[in-house]
């Protein structure tokens, strides 16, 4: 080890008494830069691995819809899509909405109110996943002339479900009612489903 004139290396140091010690600085300085280029290693080695567990640019392109709901007239329905699953977003009259709220909670299955499945001040817009909750099949009654089954609203033509106009289940296998995604109206004519 080379040493220095006086006989102190440059790891040490010559402290007032005379005594030579052995100088921490240098020492906690490489262990320092050693620790860190290894910390910087691993988190370049890790980041690619946590960035392939983000969601893709076509799943994020379809984590949300946005749907102009002016055209869509009182007791009239339409179906679109929302993540890859079928929606149905229906206008009910004021007669549907009385029939619905009509109906006794206590003889539902699956009980909820209209008030409960619909935005407040909106309760004539019904936004539902088109998919029967029984096997996933896609019920009839958005479309113009399809069956609404016996209670107006939707009917699964696979094992004979039946919901009223509240997407409720009234009748058949299905356990529960038509689920009502998370939704918000931006305006009085725009609704972002998502």
């Amino acid at each position: 080890m080379a040493t220095l004139e006086d006989g102190v290396s440059p790891t040490q140091t010559v402290i007032a008494s005379g005594e030579v010690v052995e100088n921490p600085r240098r020492r906690d300085y490489l262990t320092i830069a050693a620790v860190s280029f290894a910390g910087v290693g691993a988190a370049v080695t890790v980041l690619p691995l946590i960035n392939s567990m983000n969601p893709s640019a076509d799943v994020l392109a379809l984590s949300s819809t946005e749907l102009d709901v002016s055209a869509i007239e009182p007791g009239q329905a339409i179906k679109t899509s929302f993540r890859k699953q079928p929606l149905f977003v229906r206008n009910l009259t004021p007669a549907e909405v009385a029939a619905a709220d009509a109906v006794p909670i206590s003889s539902l299955r699956d009980p909820q109110t209209l008030e409960e499945r619909t935005k407040e001040g909106k309760t004539n817009w019904l936004i539902t996943l088109g998919v029967c909750t029984h096997l996933g099949c896609v019920p009839l009654g958005a479309g113009e002339g399809e069956n609404r089954g016996p209670f107006g609203g939707y009917f699964c033509p696979c094992h004979g479900s039946a919901y009223d106009t509240a997407g409720r289940i009234r009748q058949g296998p299905a356990p529960t009612n038509l689920v009502v995604p998370d939704y918000a109206f931006t305006s009085d004519t725009v609704v972002v489903v998502g």
